[in-house]
């Protein structure tokens, strides 16, 4: 029934804590909290509302109701609840014991897990892939509710290889989610694409945001640009409440959502100086200088250097940086007094440059174990003295029990930053900080604590006058070791944890990033394919960052008698010729706000609502500012009043040059206010009055003014206006003057204006 019903269903076996039953399922969420606050709102409408937690994803389900019988809520599912209730919802059958090793399918009470169907036929896909006892879909659903998305992706593409009948909106979803996930891009795309066109009114925002990011990534950027557009009307007509739901339930896919879409404008270099071995951990060294470890004279040891293992003879070098092309060139060895048969990498630099810290594996005559035989590293230090660098001494808080290493200083050397696995770390490797004392003793060791350190590996910190930067499989990443920044202040410390996105990190071990903030170039290591070997050091120059805009014209639309915000009121920004720049609706709260204007410039604010007048006012940026402004909108219908007991459209006057009846553009505004009020009323009948001033002879004034009132006749009817709704048209000349200038006193000219006037008589309404 629930197959023919194209209702979406899932089973799962009965538990202690769960009661069996037919649940009708309106929200999923990853956060209990995020549960419960959806659950009450709907309790006050559904007063059987209530959660349960999945036992397998551990994930929270918000159900509306529960029934016994499957065929009641298969009812309660296509009635929608009698009509309350209009968003999506499913199917969540949980069996009781006796049920769990059996598939009810000949029975009408059976539910078979299926995701809903388009109601219409789509080419040739079938609607009737019943996928409730395939246990290659539970695996499948298990690895990528678990985020291991490369595992799910292989699944999900054996099932689709079945054929059409398996090609249901969920199926292709998931397989193209799992696809995104892993960053593969092209078979993303291919499962996006299929389900654009077979499944398009069924897409959410988000698949469509996904889908325009694979096709971005497969170059194909003015479709994207389409699909954004598209994603972006998706966004404003409700789904971003939606959206934030999701964001809570799934916060690790939405942070990698965010890398994926936050690639960097700029290229990256792989550098001259590269071999076919490993080339990495590079580090400024005075003006010029690029200093970094190499294993290019023992390439015969193949270990990996970023694991606390042994890797043999990596030795460091110097080389000679290009300013402008960034390349490096004359790579040589560094001193002798630094460099050993063992393992010497990872340096950093005092700011005078005669002071070096180092990591090198702990050996005496020979190499140093622990009583588990792994030989550990230690940090060396070395001062510089008459040009030449002494015999390096470790430093105090290394130990034989454990390993210190990748040491950075601070911008101004009093502090050094390093990774150690030493007793208090919080995953296998942690970045721990030691103050540096005038007389170059330490204070003790300082974890950096759980908002930069995870229960995996943080490596390679490199500490500028702004931000932290640091390697770490840990945070979420594209995969391997990603690179990563957090901003720090004397106030508050470390802020949040970024990802820098791509180019810089990739599929694979990206790692030991360096840079200079004032030209955003600076260095890195990958062993990203396309590389000369095993690690390769990449150049990379960052944009600029441009001088903020503060320019902007910020109010809130509000009804001028009442006070009331007024959201959904269009806003539009022109210049000074009224040439359309920019548009907006006001927010819920009436606000509304353009920004990157230029300064000192002049602007028109022009806001238009139905049933209301429309305003426009002239506003001025300032410099780098932005500025408030208030607008108040008049209804329509006040346009009506009453005088004397006669009522009238009141609108601004109808005013005429000397001697002419042309309508003036002030005029013709008023006149349009008019029309939007005569088409409000569409009944409404009115005749027209027109006066003139006492100058000149009294005849020609009434010719004068009948001719006024003829002309504005004209244009109400050309404005749409039927010419039946407009019963008379007479012009009064100067029979009824509105002040004292009947020709018997001096008047100036603005009195003798006020004069010169149409008014709108309303007949019928």
């Amino acid at each position: 029934m629930a197959k023919a019903s194209n209702i979406a269903t899932r089973s799962l076996d009965s538990s202690v804590d769960l009661k069996a039953g037919y649940y009708l399922i309106s929200g999923v969420f990853g956060q209990e909290s995020n549960a419960n606050r959806f659950a009450a709102k709907l309790t006050g409408r559904f007063a059987s509302t209530g959660s349960l937690q999945h036992p397998e994803t551990k994930l929270f389900h918000v159900y509306l109701n529960r029934f016994d019988q499957g065929m009641a809520a298969i009812e309660a599912y296509n009635s929608k609840l009698q009509g309350r209730y209009r968003d999506k919802m499913w199917i969540l059958e949980v069996k009781s014991p006796e049920q769990s090793d059996l598939h009810m399918e000949g029975s009408s009470e059976s539910l078979v897990a299926k995701q809903a169907a388009p109601k219409k036929s789509r080419s040739n896909f079938s609607k009737g892939a019943s996928l409730n006892n395939d246990k290659l879909m539970e695996k499948a659903d298990l690895y990528f509710d678990k985020m291991w998305y490369a595992e799910a992706a292989e699944i999900y593409e054996m099932i689709l290889a079945k054929g059409d009948s398996y090609y249901t909106y969920k199926v292709i979803e998931r397989a193209a989610d799992s696809h995104y996930f892993n960053t593969n891009m092209d078979r993303a795309f291919y499962w996006y694409d299929i389900l654009y066109r077979e499944y398009k009114q069924e897409m959410s925002a988000d698949n469509l945001f996904k889908y325009a990011h694979t096709l971005k990534g497969t170059g194909k950027y003015a479709r994207s640009k389409r699909l954004m557009r598209l994603y972006d009307r998706k966004m404003r007509s409700g789904e971003a409440k939606e959206m934030a739901d999701m964001n809570s339930a799934m916060p690790k896919e939405v942070i990698l959502d965010n890398i994926l879409a936050s690639s960097g404008s700029f290229e990256i270099k792989n550098l001259e100086v590269n071999s076919k071995y490993s080339d990495f951990a590079p580090m400024f060294h005075g003006e010029d200088r690029l200093v970094y470890a190499s294993s290019v004279d023992s390439a015969f040891f193949k270990t990996r250097r970023y694991k606390w293992n042994n890797q043999p003879y990596l030795d460091l070098y110097v080389a000679k940086i290009n300013k402008e092309s960034q390349e490096v060139r004359n790579a040589t060895k560094f001193s002798k007094q630094i460099n050993t048969k063992y393992h010497e990498a990872t340096v950093t630099f005092s700011p005078d440059n005669n002071t070096m810290y180092f990591t090198r594996n702990n050996y005496g005559k020979k190499l140093k174990r622990d009583r588990k035989g792994v030989n550990h590293l230690k940090i060396y230090r070395s001062t510089k003295v008459d040009g030449a660098w002494t015999e390096a001494k470790e430093v105090p808080f290394n130990s034989d029990d454990y390993s210190t290493g990748h040491p950075a200083l601070s911008p101004d050397g009093k502090q050094l930053y390093f990774v150690s696995d030493m007793p208090g770390s919080l995953g296998k490797t942690d970045i721990f900080v030691v103050d540096v004392l005038d007389d170059g003793s330490f204070s003790e060791p300082r974890n950096l604590g759980p908002e930069i350190n995870t229960d995996r590996r943080e490596m390679f910190p490199f500490i500028s006058d702004k931000k932290l930067y640091f390697s770490s499989d840990g945070h979420v990443g594209l995969g391997g070791l990603d690179v990563f920044e957090v901003s720090y202040t004397e106030e508050e410390g470390f802020l949040d944890v970024i990802n820098v996105g791509q180019p810089i990190n990739s599929k694979v071990d990206d790692f030991s990033f360096i840079v200079d903030e004032a030209s955003q170039k600076g260095f890195f290591a990958s062993n990203r394919r396309g590389g000369k070997g095993d690690d390769d050091i990449y150049s990379f120059q960052r944009p600029l960052p441009e001088e903020a805009n503060e320019n902007a014209i910020a109010g809130v639309v509000t009804e001028r008698v009442t006070g009331d915000t007024m959201p959904g009121a269009l806003v539009m920004l022109l210049d000074e010729n009224n040439r359309k720049l920019k548009e907006m609706l006001s927010d819920e709260d009436g606000s509304f706000i353009f920004e990157d204007l230029d300064s000192t410039t002049k602007y028109v604010i022009q806001t238009v609502k139905d049933e209301y007048e429309q305003h426009e006012m002239v506003v001025s940026t300032l410099e780098n500012e932005r500025v408030e402004t208030a607008i108040e909108l008049d209804k329509l219908e006040k346009l009506i009043t009453v005088e004397e007991g006669i009522r009238k459209l009141k609108v601004d006057m109808i005013y005429f040059d000397f001697d002419k009846s042309y309508i003036r553009k002030d005029a013709a505004e008023s006149l349009d206010k008019l029309v939007a009020t005569m088409k409000e009323y569409p009944s409404m009948v009115i005749k027209i009055e027109s006066h003139t001033d006492s100058r000149g002879p009294a005849v020609y004034n009434k010719y004068l003014s009948d001719r006024r009132a003829k002309s504005t006749r004209a244009y109400l009817i050309e404005q749409g206006i039927d010419p039946k709704r407009i019963q008379s048209a007479i012009g009064y000349g100067e029979e009824r003057l509105l002040n004292e200038c009947d020709g018997t006193v001096k008047c100036s000219r603005e009195k003798h204006q006020l004069n010169r006037r149409s008014e709108f008589i309303v007949v019928n309404m």
